[in-house]
């Protein structure tokens, strides 16, 4: 890879991942230059080149393959079943891959997938983007700063009120389809808790599906028990119809209570991009988290937090600096391996009333 030259970007899927996230992320990345995107759907073909006139479009992956010496990255956001086979053929075409989460429905495919990527001497990296959401950030400020003293209890929530299931891939009932929520919204929670309080020694879930029509689950609990003695009480949930907060996140010295989402979706969908936004990820001061000890945030007790802002452009940012070799892979195949045994332990754990020894 030239030093100077911008790398050349593949994009594999056009759906909400590839458009709403990963195509003006990649835009907005010195360094990096969407290249071409693939989708054999006219009407995102149409959306694609509106978005992006100097961009190239192809209907099939191999077309991305059989011109690999044009490409630096291809980045792959398409359904989840097809993660593996596609990192598979790009990786064997001597092309670094980015995926989307859940990057494999085992964390032996994933495994797998690090080794081949280890072989061939290329970078792997999944796209966890939510380590740089806002409040992830700034619970990770408080606890490098000791703010909350020895942390016993991290409880963590996705929580949406959609009563009516809206069908796709995502919802659909069909393991190789690797849908539902435990492997959705629960790869993030997961992760984050991961990255918070390490590796995972004990899984115990609740997974249901409660809604009229839905086909796999959509209402799940999860708690891991962490090496450090840490609990983890992490929650996702289609059928929430009153949301809890974001964290809450309990210490032996004082607790930290946080509500609402990262503005940086939000903002994505509504077609705000980092480059033309002064303030890109900050969020106003009345959703700001409170610390403390023996109050209820509720009622306005504990002290207002300045939360960070969220930084998704960060993760491209540092994908650049891990092909020039400037930098490490800012979320590793064997990261994303180890959230994925958590993932295969709760389903086992809520299939059979037990907890799970990692």
């Amino acid at each position: 890879m030239n030093g100077t030259s911008p790398l050349r970007v593949g994009l594999i899927g056009y759906g909400l991942a590839g458009s709403v996230f990963h195509a003006p992320l990649i835009a907005a990345t010195d360094g990096l230059v969407l290249d071409t995107v693939v989708t054999s759907n006219p009407d995102r073909q149409k959306q694609a080149a509106a978005a992006f006139p100097e961009v190239r479009l192809a209907a099939a992956a191999d077309e991305l393959w059989a011109r690999s010496g044009e490409l630096d990255l291809i980045v792959i956001a398409s359904p989840n079943k097809t993660h593996v086979p596609l990192a598979t053929a790009a990786l064997e075409a001597g092309l670094p891959v980015v995926v989307d989460k859940p990057v494999a429905g085992t964390a032996a495919e994933a495994r797998e997938l690090a080794t081949l990527a280890e072989d061939r001497g290329l970078l792997l990296s999944v796209f966890q983007n939510r380590r740089w959401d806002n409040d992830f950030r700034t619970v990770q400020k408080l606890l490098t700063e000791g703010e909350l003293g020895d942390v016993w209890r991290f409880e963590s929530r996705f929580e949406r009120w959609r009563p009516h299931p809206k069908g796709g891939w995502r919802e659909s009932g069909d393991p190789e389809e690797i849908g539902g929520l435990l492997y959705d919204l629960g790869s993030h929670v997961v992760d984050q808790a991961l990255v918070l309080f390490g590796p995972a020694v004990q899984v115990y879930a609740e997974a249901d599906v409660r809604r009229p029509g839905a086909e796999t689950d959509d209402d799940t609990f999860i708690a891991v028990t962490h090496v450090s003695g840490v609990r983890s009480h992490l929650y996702v949930s289609a059928t929430a119809a009153q949301l809890g907060p974001r964290f809450r996140v309990l210490g032996s010295s004082a607790g930290y209570v946080k509500y609402g989402l990262d503005p940086q979706e939000a903002a994505l969908r509504e077609g705000k991009r980092p480059a033309t936004e002064t303030e890109w990820g900050a969020e106003p001061q009345s959703l700001w988290g409170r610390l403390g000890s023996g109050e209820s945030p509720v009622t306005g007790g504990g002290n207002p937090v300045p939360t960070l802002n969220g930084d998704y452009p960060a993760y491209y940012a540092a994908v650049a600096a891990a092909l020039r070799g400037e930098g490490p892979n800012p979320v590793t195949a064997h990261e994303a391996a180890a959230a994925l045994d958590v993932l295969e332990a709760a389903r086992r754990s809520a299939r059979d009333g037990v907890a799970v020894s990692l």
